[in-house]
């Protein structure tokens, strides 16, 4: 007997899919059989080089540019999504920014709304358009990929933690909505994740010991890891989890410092 993760004959939507943690989960959830729907904004090469390598490992996937935080090319990207390979199974809502670091008062509101929109607005327009395919269906995962930030407050990045703390709501009330039509909506909140976005942190000496202190487990996490962890909640092996946060952050959420005492 064995087990394995099995997502053939499911077609997957993963947001802001070019790079980073979005490219490991299409890249894992094309490994356990879905066809995949590579969404970008601005990163053409990046989601063109992912889609032929999948395709070149034997996969199926479609590359799709889409800012989420506009409802007309969200709409789009379902649209096209259905013409190519059928209505949605699994949606990824992974694009996101953290924004400018400012203090509340010396900000640019307009700044705060670019984050909300991304972050929270582009989720919520990707989420009503799947409900509507997977409610017809009778079955679907979303997952919201969040933050450990959603619990963690973050100086001068108010806008990014309200985003995520936001979205985790949202995932919670989702589920609760769409439960009695076999949708499971489930938020993921990576921690020390190292991306090409931050290697000015990891990529440091110094900021990277400051950094190793805030996690209890002696490293930073790998895209993979995120990857893996969104594969498991997209399969059947997680029929029964919706409606919760799964932190995948090496224990920052165990604040570390304080294992020498408070």
């Amino acid at each position: 007997m064995s087990v394995e993760i099995d997502l053939r004959g499911k077609v997957a939507i993963v947001t802001g899919s070019s790079s980073g943690l979005g490219r490991s989960i299409a890249e894992y959830l094309s490994m356990a059989g879905a066809s995949v729907v590579i969404n970008y904004r601005k990163e053409k090469d990046k989601a063109d080089e992912i889609t032929q390598q999948i395709l070149k490992n034997g996969g199926k996937a479609i590359c799709v540019q889409a800012d989420v935080s506009k409802i007309d090319d969200v709409q789009r990207l379902f649209e096209t999504t259905d013409q190519q390979l059928g209505p949605a199974d699994i949606l990824v809502n992974n694009a996101g920014i953290d924004g400018k670091r400012q203090m509340c008062g010396d900000d640019d509101p307009a700044e705060w709304e670019r984050v909300i929109g991304i972050n929270l607005l582009g989720p919520y327009y990707c989420t009503r358009e799947a409900v509507k395919r997977m409610t017809v269906k009778k079955s679907g995962v979303i997952i919201n990929i969040t933050s450990d930030h959603e619990f963690v407050p973050w100086s001068g990045y108010s806008a990014y933690s309200s985003s995520k703390a936001g979205l985790s709501m949202f995932t919670k009330t989702l589920a609760q909505e769409v439960a009695e039509n076999n949708i499971r909506v489930i938020s993921v909140a990576p921690g020390a994740i190292k991306t090409p976005i931050n290697e000015d942190v990891w990529g440091n000496p110094d900021s990277l010991r400051d950094l190793l202190k805030k996690v209890a487990m002696p490293r930073l996490g790998e895209v993979d890891d995120i990857g893996k962890a969104v594969a498991f909640l997209c399969s059947d092996l997680a029929s029964y989890i919706t409606g919760v946060t799964l932190p995948v952050d090496g224990g920052m959420l165990l604040y570390p410092d304080f294992k020498h005492g408070g």
